[in-house]
């Protein structure tokens, strides 16, 4: 039988190259089982196939296909039906959209929701319980931070975890007194509670936000570890019945490892898996929490506020040794890091990793590498910098208030490109939503919420934007197949009405 072929007519550009062009450099793409087959001029491909269907697009700008390189994405498509916080303004904002949502739902069920920032609630210190006691005294609620490294939950969910002024800390943890928010492990005493999705609505989940993001032009993801062992099984389920429409590359939380060796995880699976879209590719650790819940790591003089030098989560030399054991089985050892003191403390892990992961060719990844001291950029030379744009939009009014001395060295992507990092770009959703557009946006301009730009020389071309949202999270995944337009690169395009505007995704 033979294999259908497309030619598919667009301004194209492949990314192909040591150096890419800006302009377009190929005017039509053969594709045929999957894959490109040959890129040219229109001429020579129909010349190769004459009978070839022909799809044109000549208006358009076809590119490799957009990929999220970091995404959570289950919770994104659970926080699709949830209360949506983001962009609230007030306490008062808040407990609107909370009572709403409290008027549609039976008494006692759980209200979940998320997306607020303090700084934007216009807020210094940490909310408490009895402010959602007034809009929901009888269901049960449990909102979360946009950087979900703090919860904020109401009386009676505290009441249902057991949680009381009397309850010490967990490790890596706080409970915020006077009672209402949680801090990173904190958070586990109520969130623990939460009823456990079925299988229905886990699938459910992992749907919707496959879909949306496929939906918004996106042809991969790399889904993060922050989620419950149901959301990537649903995934998988979704792949073997041919209903995922996205490539996605997935991590596992450090500490089910041992069931990844029990289940025989090693690299033949998790690189190239069973031909299905759905792989094991990473294993995730947290070396810190967030900027906005005060509880990233950093080197001293910490916060100007005085709130200190944030939370140390995952120990390096925790890091050091499940590293080692990923990187046994073929897995890429991935770790959150957003203070100054975090990254400095993963790299020196890392450099007791790197000979250990060349060896197996696989890139070590810091996510979000947030805030660098300057000695420590070149250290990211030959790692993946998995970072995320969007979030300087609404971070830069916040450094500049608390960590004004690390303002320069803030979402440092041109430095982290110059020093030999792979950029790799994505959205952290859901707590940005999976925007490319202010991906580009942040990147390029550097302007923030307040109107004011954040360290412009760290400022990035178009088509290195593109590059990081395309070829970067394929070099990150270990997919040379991805992120270009050549012979035998997958055909997984985006169209563009212009670069960074509106998008779509191709695949054949």
């Amino acid at each position: 039988m033979s294999v259908p072929l497309t030619i598919i007519l667009a301004r194209t550009l492949t990314l192909d190259g040591a150096q890419p062009s800006a302009r377009p450099d190929a005017e039509a793409v053969l594709v045929g089982g999957g894959r490109v087959l040959a890129v040219g001029t229109r001429d020579e491909l129909l010349a190769l196939a004459p009978k070839a269907d022909l799809l044109d697009h000549r208006d358009l700008l076809l590119t490799p296909g957009l990929a999220d390189a970091h995404i959570h994405l289950v919770m994104y498509g659970a926080s699709l039906g949830e209360v949506n916080l983001a962009g609230a303004r007030s306490v008062a904002e808040v407990q609107a959209r909370v009572a709403q949502r409290v008027l549609d739902t039976p008494a006692g069920s759980w209200i979940r929701g998320g997306g607020f920032l303090l700084s934007e609630l216009g807020l210094t210190d940490y909310p408490s319980a009895a402010l959602l006691d007034e809009v929901s005294p009888h269901h049960p609620a449990v909102l979360y931070s946009r950087d979900h490294h703090m919860t904020w939950v109401n009386s009676a969910a505290l009441r249902l975890a057991g949680v009381s002024e009397a309850t010490p800390d967990p490790q890596d943890g706080r409970i915020v007194r006077p009672l209402g928010c949680l801090l990173e492990a904190a958070s586990d005493l109520v969130v623990a509670h939460l009823p456990e999705p079925t299988e229905a609505q886990w699938l459910a989940h992992a749907k919707a936000g496959a879909d949306d993001l496929a939906q918004k032009g996106y042809v991969s993801a790399h889904t993060m570890a922050y989620e419950e062992a149901g959301a990537p099984r649903a995934l998988q389920t979704l792949a073997a019945r041919g209903e995922l429409p996205l490539r996605v590359w997935a991590c596992l939380p450090h500490d089910r490892l041992e069931h990844a060796r029990a289940l025989g995880l090693h690299l033949s699976v998790a690189r190239n898996g069973p031909g299905g879209l759905f792989q094991w590719g990473g294993v995730k650790f947290f070396a810190d929490g967030a900027l906005g819940s005060r509880t990233a790591w950093l080197h001293t003089p910490g916060f100007a506020d005085g709130s200190g030098t944030g939370i140390p989560l995952d120990p390096p030399e925790l890091i050091v040794e499940r590293g080692l054991e990923a990187i046994a089985l073929g897995l890429t050892p991935v770790t959150h890091a957003i203070g100054d003191r975090a990254n400095t403390e993963v790299l020196d892990a890392y450099d007791r990793l790197r000979e250990a992961a060349r060896a197996r060719n696989i890139r070590l990844r810091v996510e979000h590498a947030q805030h660098l001291r300057a000695q420590d950029t070149p250290r990211f030379r030959g790692l993946t910098a998995s970072v995320q744009p969007i979030h300087l939009q609404a971070d830069g009014p916040m450094i500049r208030s608390l960590l004004p001395h690390l303002e320069a060295g803030s979402y440092a992507f041109k430095a982290l490109k110059d020093a030999g990092a792979i950029l790799a770009f994505g959205s952290d959703a859901p707590i940005a939503p999976p925007d490319y557009r202010a991906n580009f946006a942040a990147a390029i301009s550097r302007v923030d919420d307040g109107g004011e730009r954040l360290a412009p020389a760290e400022a990035l071309s178009e088509l290195d934007v593109l590059w990081a949202h395309t070829r970067g999270p394929a070099l990150a995944a270990g997919w040379d197949d991805e992120g270009v337009i050549r012979p035998g690169a997958r055909a997984a395009f985006t169209l563009w009405d212009r670069l960074g505007g509106n998008a779509r995704a191709l695949v054949l």
